[in-house]
């Protein structure tokens, strides 16, 4: 039996990928950006698409980011195994990106909770 699959990318009402402005694209956004900078108490109308339970305690957004970073690492590797050239940097630097994150979320979590065994790590003064 042979299925019909629409084909997305073919479909009559998008334009063509050449066919896009970038430049009125550009100046949507920005004045987007814009309009959000100017008056900060207007929700962005993305920000309702996810939301983030109030009164979530700090540890848990930054395990579930750590998670999220991790997964990010191995999509962006397993990216980079299949590209060449250019492309396999690009995909390299964001898989660079999401460890040096990662790590730096996984410091703030040792110093709200130091594993046992481990000294808390004291910021150092700085001499004036």
């Amino acid at each position: 039996m042979k299925t019909n699959i629409p084909n997305f990318s073919a479909s009559p009402d998008a334009p063509p990928v050449d066919a896009v402005d970038l430049s009125k694209l550009s100046k949507l956004t920005e004045r987007t950006v814009s309009a959000h900078l100017c008056n900060p108490g207007r929700p962005d109308p993305v920000s309702h698409v996810f939301t983030i339970i109030p009164n979530v305690d700090t540890e848990s957004l930054l395990c579930h980011a750590s998670e999220t970073l991790a997964s990010l690492n191995v999509m962006s590797t397993n990216l980079a195994c299949e590209l060449e050239g250019s492309r396999r940097n690009v995909a390299l630097a964001i898989q660079q990106l999401a460890v040096l994150t990662e790590l730096l979320v996984n410091r703030v979590l040792d110093n709200l909770n130091p594993p046992e065994g481990l000294p808390e790590v004291l910021p150092k003064k700085i001499p004036l």
